[in-house]
């Protein structure tokens, strides 16, 4: 991994950037919504005071060790603070995990698709990764049209694979391969 700090990435109206610990009571605000976090396999809910400034407190060591990307999605430079993208990676495997939030208030306007289109470009292009995969719960399938707008194809269904909040649960698997998303860029 470069000896250099989180990136910024710039789409058409987004800014992906680190997080600072000013942007902890916005993350205490979306991920304490009940709606976000039943839609992902790490939030805690209720969400605990602290536990924001906690975990803005290790993405630049995780940048540093090659383990972890993840970048506050905002509404253009300075704005607000509307999502969360993540690749957790595998450098041995040249393989990242691609997790990502939006918060209630703006679903449906495209900017997960967005943003994840750039981290992942970001991934292959800087990263070198060969593969890039993601999972969603199969009661949310909007995540799934995330990874659909991606290019990913679906791998299969894991079933009863996690628990979740003490119910075991299934997973959509999604991936796309380097290639892939080369060839999907130059047709688009």
């Amino acid at each position: 991994m470069p000896e250099q700090p989180l990136p910024v990435l710039e789409t058409e109206r987004l800014v992906l950037r680190p997080y600072s610990l000013a942007d902890a009571r916005r993350i205490q605000e979306m991920c304490g919504d009940e709606a976000v976090a039943s839609t992902t396999l790490a939030l805690p809910h209720p969400y605990p005071d602290g536990a924001a400034e906690q975990w803005i407190s290790t993405h630049a060591e995780s940048f540093r060790q090659g383990s972890e990307v993840t970048l506050a999605v905002t509404l253009g430079p300075g704005g607000l603070v509307v999502g969360s993208v993540a690749l957790f990676l595998k450098p041995e495997h040249r393989r990242g995990e691609l997790g990502y939030l939006i918060a209630k208030e703006h679903w449906n306007h495209g900017y997960c698709t967005e943003a994840t289109r750039a981290l992942v470009g970001f991934g292959f292009r800087v990263l070198d990764l060969n593969r890039i995969q993601a999972t969603h719960f199969p009661r949310n399938p909007a995540s799934g049209r995330v990874m659909q707008k991606l290019g990913m194809a679906r791998e299969g269904l894991l079933r009863e694979y996690v628990s979740s909040r003490g119910v075991f649960e299934d997973l959509v698997m999604y991936s796309i391969l380097r290639p892939e998303f080369e060839t999907a860029g130059k047709a688009g």
